[in-house]
Parts: C-alpha cells; sequence; structure tokens
C-alpha cells in the first residue's frame, strides 16, 4: 500500500471509466432533417448508459443535436443544407458524456424540393403534352404528390393543398367542375397531411387526423352514407385517428387505416374489393375484419392491397390479370395474404397490377403486362410477385395505369411500361418493358404515377 500527499492511496483504485463511442450505422437525409440509425458502445463503462446525443455539423459550420432515450433511431432536425456530417455520443449520469465517435458519417441534405411533371393534363399553364421532365412553379416547398388517372394534387411543406387538371366531377375539390391547367389551392387551410388521387376524386388526411373526400360519388365511394357528388372537401365522419388513405384508380372505392390499426373500406363492392366477405356497395366506413395491426393500404381499379405493421402483404378484390398475387386468377372477396414473407415495406397499385419494396430494398411486381408495366422485360401477365432486376437500393415505386416511375437511394430515377403521350419522360413515346434511367441527376426524392402523366420531387440543396 503507497502513501501519497493527500493520504493512503489504495492499491486497487480504479478511475472510472467513460462509455465507449456508440457505432452510426446509417443516415437517411430528407429534407432539413435526418434520420441516424446508431448502435450502443460495445463497453459502457462504469455504469449504465442512460441517454445518447446525436450532432449534426451542418454546412454552414453550425452543429445541431438530438437527444434519445435508447440505441436506434433519432430525428434530427437541421436547418442548413448540403453535406452534414454526423457524430454519436452516450451519457452515462455515473460518469457523464462518453467518448465521441467524431464527425465520420456524412450525407448530402436537402433544404426544398421542386415539383416536375411529364405527359399531359401538365400544370404548366398549358395544354401541351410534354415528353421530358418540366418544373410546375418556382417553389421549392413541396412534401406530397399524388395523381389520379388525369389530375393531380400536391401539398406544400406549409400544408397549403393545391390540384390542377380536368375538373370533371368535383375531383380537384375546388368548388368547381372546370379544369385548370396550372396548380390552385383547394381552400385556404394549411393543414392538409396526406392525399391519394382516384380516377374522379381524390381522398386525404389532415394534420388533425380528420378524413376528407371528394369527387364523383355514384357508387357511395365518398362515405357519405348517399351516392351525390362533392366539388369541394367533406369530412367522412368525425374522428380524428385517421392514418393511411387510399382511393381506387378506378375512382369507385376507397380504404383507409386508423391509428389504432383497424381497416375500413366503402364504395363498390362488384368484385369483392371491400374485403368484407360480400359483393354488396357500402356508401361509409365498414371494418374490414378485427384485425389492428394494419399499417398501409392502396386501391386498384376493382382490388385492395395492405400491409402489416409485421410487414406482412394482403390482397383481395379482381383477381383475372393475376394482380391479386395468389398464383391464380381467382377473386377473393376477404384479405388473402401474399405469400409468407414479412419483408414487404412499400406497395402501390393501379388498375390491374401492382408494385412493392422489401425490406432489403429489391423491387417487385405482378399484375397485368400489355405494355410492360411490370419491368421484367416481358409482356405477359404475371399472377405472384417477381423481383424486377437485383438491385437492392430501391426507395419509392408509384404505378400508373399502364406505366410505373421509382427512385433509387442514390437519387436516380427510373421508369418503365406505356410510353404514350410522353408519360415515361424519355423524350420518346416508345414502350420501355424494363426500368430505364431517366436522366443523370441524382436528386429525385417521391414520385407519382397516373393514367397518362407522371410526377416528381426533385431534391434542393439551396
Amino acid at each position: 500500500m503507497a502513501k501519497g500527499p493527500g493520504g493512503i492511496i489504495s492499491g486497487g483504485f480504479q478511475p472510472l471509466k467513460a462509455p465507449d463511442a456508440p457505432t452510426i450505422d446509417s443516415v437517411s437525409a430528407g429534407v432539413l432533417s435526418a434520420d441516424v440509425t446508431f448502435s450502443a458502445p460495445a463497453d459502457t463503462g462504469a455504469g449504465s448508459v442512460d441517454s445518447y446525443v446525436i450532432t449534426a455539423k451542418q454546412s454552414d459550420g453550425t452543429s445541431v443535436s438530438q437527444t434519445a432515450s435508447a440505441a436506434g433511431t433519432a430525428s434530427v432536425t437541421l436547418t442548413a443544407g448540403g453535406t452534414t456530417t454526423f457524430a454519436a455520443q452516450a451519457i452515462s449520469n455515473a460518469f457523464g458524456p462518453g467518448q465521441f465517435s467524431g464527425f465520420g458519417n456524412s450525407s448530402t441534405v436537402l433544404t426544398g424540393q421542386e415539383l416536375y411533371q411529364w405527359g399531359t393534363r401538365m400544370g404548366d399553364n398549358t395544354s401541351v403534352k410534354k415528353s421530358s421532365p418540366v418544373q410546375i412553379g418556382a417553389e421549392t416547398n413541396w412534401s406530397v404528390i399524388t395523381n389520379g388517372p388525369a389530375h393531380s394534387h400536391a401539398i406544400l411543406t406549409s400544408g397549403a393543398l393545391y390540384g390542377w387538371g380536368p375538373g370533371s366531377s368535383g375531383r380537384l375539390g375546388n368548388n368547381a367542375i372546370v379544369g385548370v391547367s396550372s396548380p390552385v389551392q383547394i381552400g385556404a387551410l394549411t393543414n392538409w397531411a396526406k392525399i391519394n388521387g382516384g380516377n374522379d376524386g381524390s381522398i386525404a388526411v389532415k394534420t388533425d387526423g380528420t378524413l376528407w373526400i371528394w369527387g364523383g360519388n355514384a357508387d357511395g365511394q365518398l362515405g357519405q352514407n348517399d351516392t351525390v357528388a362533392r366539388s369541394s372537401p367533406v369530412q367522412i365522419g368525425a374522428l380524428t385517428n385517421w392514418s393511411e388513405v387510399g382511393l381506387s384508380s378506378g375512382g369507385t372505392h376507397a380504404a383507409a387505416v386508423k391509428t389504432d390499426g383497424t381497416l375500413w373500406t366503402w364504395g363498390k363492392n362488384n368484385e369483392g374489393q371491400l374485403g368484407v366477405n360480400d359483393r354488396t356497395n357500402k356508401s361509409s366506413p365498414v371494418q374490414v375484419g378485427s384485425l389492428t395491426d394494419w399499417s398501409f393500404v392502396s386501391c386498384g381499379a376493382g382490388h385492395t392491397i395492405a400491409l402489416t405493421t409485421s410487414n406482412e402483404l394482403y390482397s383481395w378484390g379482381k383477381g383475372y390479370q393475376g394482380q391479386l398475387g395468389h398464383n391464380n386468377i381467382t377473386n377473393r372477396s376477404s384479405p388473402v395474404q401474399v405469400g409468407a414473407l414479412t419483408n414487404w415495406s412499400q406497395i402501390t397499385t393501379s388498375s390491374d397490377s401492382n408494385s412493392a419494396i422489401k425490406t432489403d430494398g429489391t423491387l417487385w411486381t405482378w399484375g397485368g403486362n400489355a405494355t410492360g408495366q411490370l419491368g421484367n422485360n416481358k409482356d405477359i401477365d404475371v399472377s405472384s410477385p417477381v423481383q424486377i432486376g437485383s438491385d437492392t437500393n430501391w426507395s419509392e415505386v408509384s404505378s400508373g395505369s399502364t406505366h410505373k416511375v421509382a427512385a433509387k437511394t442514390n437519387g436516380t430515377l427510373w421508369v418503365w411500361g406505356d410510353g404514350q403521350d410522353g408519360k415515361l419522360g424519355d423524350n420518346t413515346t416508345v414502350n420501355k418493358s424494363s426500368p430505364i434511367q431517366l436522366g443523370a441527376i441524382t436528386d429525385w426524392t417521391k414520385v407519382s404515377a397516373g393514367g397518362d402523366l407522371t410526377l416528381a420531387l426533385l431534391g434542393t440543396t439551396s
């Protein structure tokens, strides 16, 4: 035992050890935001790790931080675009801040998103078809886009809703039935969050969780317990717990998911597309079964597909072109699981075909294929999901009536299927039966395919 100037020091004394640095596994950057996924440190030091701090060093030299209570994914709100680097640190109540990982992970952060369109029913204040992307307006703060077969809607980051295209049946929601060739605001409210377009109308959710719909209503698809069309948004019920919506490309049935995981459908049901085990039309929402783990739904012309929180895929309704994915052409009037896999992450449907992305980033399609819209280099219908290529970096996909558009995690844009009216955007009107890259730009973020038009958002960094 040694004696020091301050008294006796135990030979076995060990200073408190700080936690090691956490590991940043991945960064997914968006518009002035980033989702940072990180793992706990291998050695937590002398005590437990009580919190984590994720720090972003921005391109303008400033830094912002976000605290998380556990390892996983932290969403960081940013104030500048361009190249941003990230670091992580574990915090121990017994010791204090642990080791700093250092700014070793980087990503390009967007400051906004421009809106581009090609095909027909353009929003560029003309009536001329465009066979390559054209910017719509000068705004750089678009956040959500959707198409019906012939009309379009988009939401700004402010929550304002805009529409353009044909106005018949009141499908634009601007209290008129006259078409417009440039975006017009729908009302004055700025609390729109999500929207989905159908053949002759659209359905949307506001930030307060209320559900709204407008357009044609011959089959009760507006959910108002009648068959009267509406040319401006009307609320469905009074509930405030709606989360996801889908309106069929045929415009005749609709579906929505609540925050409690229940699934609801209404409208035309001649093919069993409502999933309630009968073929009777419903003019107000009815619950599909009793499950409470639905997460997302998409409606085709006569069929419906949906995901569960465990990443299972289900389908029902019309199946004569194999669009249900069950390896047959049989109709179903209640949900049937597509295969046994539990790694589906994104789905989209059109009149008779579907697209999906798995959690591993692979792309899959099935159903009608008359114009090569499945992207498998053929024009034959397929009744079960087929993988398109071998890439594992697909991030967004959208199904139009006869064509599809998709984006990869590297920001590139890809199109295939029916090239008529220039809807593929490759400056031709030729069909493509496998994905082709559209230009060399690498900042595409979101996509939406309609009947004879396509929309996409292009990220900006300044």
